[in-house]
């Protein structure tokens, strides 16, 4: 059994994975502090020194004066500012994601050669090196 675990662990596609879930969360926490530490407090205060971070509402009636008093209290909340700043965290990251896989797309398009032509005669697709046309035996040394 530990022979299967040892060769499971080894197979690439693992050790990929493994590879893309660390630097998946390593990049998250670069994006979390970009978010909270760069981007959120301009936006903030341009809307009236407003901390996403401490914005809340109050289930429990009692008035709280902060989200931190709130949750040392165990008063119910409902912590929105936290969940603006976690959506604004998801937005660009699926957004450098879709730049990343956009760029890749790219580079495959560029890199994919063209293996085929078209007969100038029957427009049947053929070999690019070809020198006369399987369907219809036209000469294309000629062409």
């Amino acid at each position: 059994m530990l022979k299967e675990f040892r060769d499971f662990i080894a197979r690439g596609n693992v050790l990929d994975l493994a590879v893309a879930v660390i630097i998946g969360a390593a990049f998250g926490k670069i994006i979390t502090s970009l978010v909270e530490g760069i981007i959120m407090p301009p936006i903030g205060m341009l809307l009236g020194n407003v901390d996403f971070s401490s914005l809340f509402i109050d289930l429990s009636g009692q008035h709280p004066a902060s989200l931190a008093e709130a949750q040392d209290r165990g008063l119910p909340v409902i912590a929105y500012g936290a969940f603006i700043n976690d959506l604004v965290t998801f937005l660009i990251i699926a957004f450098v994601i879709f730049l990343i896989v956009k760029a890749i797309n790219r580079s495959k398009r560029q890199e994919k050669v063209e293996l085929t032509k078209s007969c100038p005669y029957c427009l049947t697709s053929i070999s690019i090196e070809a020198t006369r046309c399987a369907a219809c035996c036209s000469d294309l040394t000629a062409a």
